[in-house]
């Protein structure tokens, strides 16, 4: 009893951690300092190449430099910062239906064997009688019916940077976004990987070119806590079976 008084205390207590934060107050912004853009950005990794570039290129107008009137200011290296285009509009709908039936039914008759049943008969209370020795009877219905509707649609702008270059020229991107309103913090978090030729002249990527991606959007405050059962109900909706 007292293990268990230890647990929900914990539980208690973890719970209530993670709700400090903005207990009285707005939630609290993710600290930048910390986050893998920034340490993209201060630390943007090795050239490509140790040549200098020749001034009479540099000067020139008609070269790819980024810096050049015509040149290719893509989002290439680590730390660079492109936009991410996200529009989601998924609709899918399954629809299934099963039923099985069955019945059946057994009988057995001892009237003569051997004369065990009349001797059987005798020992018998009055109006028992073991002529039908053994009678069975079953029967069994089923049936199941399930469907699965979901409409999504989501339509989003981020800026994510460049956090790793790896060795076959795909770039690791991560973004994150942060709106406060009131008491309610709206988070927006984007990873992935994208190849530098999917990148548009206006640095501009869409969501369906990037590998593994995944958005998160979401958000804390006093309103999201209102809105999910507390960690005690959680667990015992796991834990029940009924």
């Amino acid at each position: 009893m007292r293990r268990l008084t230890l647990v929900a205390l914990s539980l208690s207590l973890l719970t209530a951690c993670g709700r400090q934060d903005h207990l009285g107050k707005e939630p609290s912004f993710t600290p930048s300092m910390k986050s893998l853009e920034h340490a993209a950005m201060m630390d943007p990794g090795l050239p490509f190449s140790t040549e200098k570039e020749p001034l009479v290129h540099s000067a020139s107008l008609w070269n790819n430099h980024p810096q050049s009137l015509l040149g290719d200011r893509r989002a290439m290296r680590r730390g660079d910062i492109l936009t991410v285009v996200v529009e989601i509009d998924d609709k899918a709908e399954i629809s299934n239906s099963t039923s099985r039936s069955r019945s059946g039914s057994e009988s057995l008759s001892v009237p003569q064997l051997f004369g065990i049943p009349q001797i059987v008969d005798r020992v018998l209370p009055e109006g028992a009688t073991s002529a039908n020795a053994v009678e069975l009877g079953s029967s069994s219905d089923a049936s199941g019916d399930g469907s699965v509707r979901r409409n999504e649609k989501l339509t989003l702008r981020i800026a994510a940077t460049i956090v790793e270059v790896l060795p076959n020229g795909v770039l690791h991107i991560e973004g994150a976004q942060e709106v406060r309103v009131n008491f309610e913090l709206r988070e927006l978090v984007l990873s992935g990987y994208v190849r530098p030729e999917d990148i548009s002249r206006q640095n501009e990527i869409t969501y369906d070119k990037i590998a593994q991606a995944k958005v998160s959007y979401g958000g804390r405050g006093q309103i999201t806590d209102m809105q999910q059962p507390r960690i005690g109900q959680q667990v015992v909706d796991a834990v029940l079976p009924f």
